[in-house]
């Protein structure tokens, strides 16, 4: 079987539940749950803290897992990242007391508080710069204010929060992360089926389908402003001066496609959601 690790709590935890439920596989029922066999499927799931899962899958204890990229480079593991899995994205940015900071260079001895020591140590060792790391779990911004840092390194949306505790942001981003595939060293029996579908999820997140009726004549211009992932499928009707059209499109901006089609002349537009594909 399969094994999978899956967070079992945390902003990734129900994403990446629902996820795998639309991509075919059945999960758990309970949230107290830490382990459930799919038979069906040939797949086993186990429920980690998030932290915990690029460990076990590095050490090959775990096939796969879904995790952040920032955890996982935390983590220093040997599991890789196989696939980006589109939610749970996230900013890492330095931020300091306003005007101290110019660049990274000026944190060269002094200290970083943070929640992810091995990914800020690493990204600073690149960089040639030398700190105190000063390990923190949560409330990472007040670490300044209370003396115990001279400096922070923390996810960052809006920077609000930073702000609101006399922080800035300065010197380049961190890591750009987002929920992750990840693999361990050796490739186990059924990783591929599991990323086809995954992928096939993702593909029915983004794209919508678009059946519509055209004139015949009008069908360059209707490519041109949706020509699909491939190209339309186009079907006469028994007008033989119209034809049928069917064609995948990106979910997002899918009313102005129709508006544009409507434009050029063609009727019965109509949008279906996608709930599984494979490309």
């Amino acid at each position: 079987m399969l094994r999978i690790a899956v967070p079992n709590k945390g902003s990734l935890s129900q994403t990446a539940t629902d996820m795998l439920t639309e991509a075919g596989y059945t999960g758990r029922r309970d949230t107290k749950d830490l382990h459930v066999v799919d038979p069906h499927n040939d797949v086993e799931f186990f429920y980690l803290r998030p932290r915990d899962i690029a460990t076990y899958v590095g050490s090959g204890t775990l096939d796969v897992g879904i995790t952040g990229r920032d955890l996982l480079l935390d983590a220093r593991s040997r599991a890789r990242e196989t696939e980006a899995l589109g939610f749970g994205d996230s900013t890492f940015r330095f931020a300091g007391q306003p005007g101290r900071f110019a660049d990274l260079a000026d944190l060269d001895g002094l200290r970083v508080a943070t929640a992810y020591p091995g990914l800020v140590d690493g990204f600073l060792d690149q960089h040639g710069v030398a700190v105190d790391i000063v390990p923190l779990d949560g409330a990472v911004e007040s670490a300044v204010q209370l003396g115990v840092a001279d400096a922070v390194a923390d996810v960052v949306s809006t920077g609000t929060t930073l702000k609101q505790a006399g922080l800035e942001i300065f010197g380049p981003v961190i890591l750009e992360s987002e929920a992750v595939l990840i693999e361990a060293p050796q490739q186990a029996p059924g990783t591929d089926v599991l990323l086809r579908r995954l992928r096939g999820v993702m593909v029915a997140r983004r794209f919508v389908l678009v059946d519509y009726d055209l004139p015949a004549e009008l069908i360059d211009e209707a490519v041109a402003v949706a020509p699909g992932i491939e190209s339309p499928t186009i079907s006469p009707l028994r007008d033989e001066s119209w034809v049928a059209v069917r064609v995948m499109i990106a979910r997002k901006g899918v009313n102005s496609v129709m508006d544009a089609l409507y434009a050029i002349g063609a009727r019965a537009i109509l949008v279906t959601e996608i709930h599984a594909a494979r490309l």
